[in-house]
């Protein structure tokens, strides 16, 4: 009985060692700070003293800056949690003003699906008759009968070695 109310109290001790405690990751920005940013007002120097450096430029566009961050909680045996998520998309104009500021959240993100298409791969079908012709000379009942050796090296009939087995004689030239 002692022992098994050691034993339970030793496995419920052991549950606050896994705590979900949230994990902040990507750039921690608060509503306070972005909402100083006036567009047609506030420059880049402005975002990067309130922000700091975006997570991302998009590609092809160094005037939008992309920040990310997101609060996750652990899950035993499998990803993270996200709690909280939240993408600020700042647009400037060529001279660096600020033109928009957009948030979005996790009811603006659009998940990819997966496709059940397979790729084709040229080259692997092959039809019967290709099969057929493929397996002729691969079949030979005699070859197991050819080997005049034991040791599982020798010659396979044609005066040629069918490998490396060379029944203890050592390795010595003719």
């Amino acid at each position: 009985m002692a022992l098994g109310l050691t034993g339970g109290l030793f496995v419920l001790s052991g549950c606050s060692f896994i705590e979900n405690s949230p994990m902040p990751r990507g750039s921690l920005i608060e509503a306070d700070d972005y909402n100083q940013l006036k567009p047609g007002v506030s420059n880049r120097a402005d975002a990067l003293d309130l922000l700091g450096s975006p997570t991302s430029k998009a590609t092809f566009d160094d005037n939008t800056w992309i920040y990310v961050s997101m609060m996750t909680a652990p899950t035993p045996a499998n990803f993270p949690h996200v709690t909280k998520q939240q993408v600020v998309v700042l647009n400037f104009d060529q001279a660096g003003t600020l033109r928009s500021l957009r948030t979005l959240g996790p009811k603006d993100a659009k998940h990819p699906g997966m496709v059940g298409d397979k790729t084709p791969t040229p080259g692997t079908k092959i039809n019967i008759l290709q099969e057929i012709i493929g397996n002729v000379g691969r079949y030979n009942p005699m070859q197991g009968m050819m080997n005049n050796s034991s040791f599982g090296g020798g010659n396979n009939g044609m005066g040629m070695s069918n490998g490396p087995g060379h029944g203890g004689a050592g390795n010595s030239l003719p």
